[in-house]
Parts: C-alpha cells; sequence; structure tokens
C-alpha cells in the first residue's frame, strides 16, 4: 500500500505537520502538494488507475445508514491522505471533484487523538500521522505501525 500525502502548501512549513513523521518511516510516501486549479499528473494517473482510494473521516450516521463506503485498506494498492489542517482538508475535498469521485476508506477507532499543538482540532479526529498509524495496523503492519507510533510520540512530547 502507497501512502499519498496530498498536502496543502502552507502545511509543509508548519512544524507541526505530523506528515514529516510518516514520510521518515514510510520512505515510500509520496507528497504532492494541492493545486486547486492544477491537480497533479501524477495523482490523476493513479486515480485512473481504479486502485486508489481517499481516507475519509469515519461518520458513524453514515456507517448506521449503510451508506458509506467500506473498503479496507487493503482493497487498495494506493491511498491518498489530505495532509492539512480540518478546516483546510475540507476545503481541498470540496474543491477537488476527482477526490469526491473516489471509493472511500474510512477508519472506525476507539483511539482517541493524542494530538494537541492546534487549536480548533475536530472531536474524535485523528492527525495524520495517528491515521497512517491505524491505517498500518488495520493492515497488520504492526512493525511500522510501532515505529510511526514511536515517532510521533517523541515528535508530541518534544514540542511540548
Amino acid at each position: 500500500m502507497q501512502i499519498i500525502l496530498l498536502t496543502h502548501s502552507r502545511e509543509v512549513l508548519k512544524k507541526t505537520n505530523t506528515g514529516q513523521l510518516v514520510e521518515q518511516v514510510l520512505p515510500a510516501t509520496r507528497k504532492i502538494i494541492w493545486q486547486r486549479t492544477e491537480p497533479d499528473n501524477y495523482l490523476l494517473s493513479l486515480i485512473a488507475s481504479n486502485n486508489t482510494a481517499l481516507l475519509y473521516p469515519y461518520d458513524k450516521s453514515c456507517a448506521e445508514k449503510k451508506l458509506c463506503d467500506h473498503f479496507s485498506p487493503t482493497d487498495f494498492d494506493n491511498l491518498i491522505l489530505i495532509d492539512s489542517t480540518w478546516q483546510e482538508a475540507r476545503k481541498i475535498y470540496n474543491r477537488s471533484p476527482y477526490l469526491q469521485a473516489l471509493p472511500r476508506v474510512q477508519l472506525s477507532t476507539d483511539n482517541t487523538s493524542n494530538y494537541s499543538l492546534r487549536r480548533n482540532q475536530l472531536e474524535g479526529g485523528l492527525c495524520t500521522a495517528e491515521c497512517v498509524i491505524e491505517l498500518l495496523r488495520q493492515s497488520k503492519q504492526t512493525e511500522l505501525a510501532e515505529a510511526l507510533n514511536l515517532n510521533f510520540t517523541n515528535f508530541i512530547n518534544s514540542a511540548k
């Protein structure tokens, strides 16, 4: 499974960005800077391959109504994560029709976020690194999940 971080340009320079941790532990991760008017050609080719999905926040009400996609991370070769603040991520999704047409993988976890470096966090939302940790766990890649979790914990503790 390849992780593609679709990253807002403002996110790249933020010291609180956890996408960088994903890149450190999973060198095959591909970071793509989102541009509203010029979608990345590599990203569009992955989407055209029909083996790419978007990681999307779990919505319990949607799941109860059986309106959501029910895909596992292992159903796809490529998973796109929007690497940004929650507000920017919504804008990226809403302004990118090619993302809206993708199948969605949803994480269902009882884990709460340990990310405390930014205000206005979505309740029940996980940061980029925490999402990838959960993806790795669900894909039975426990060693990588634990390595990323250790880096994430050290990152959070050193920023306090």
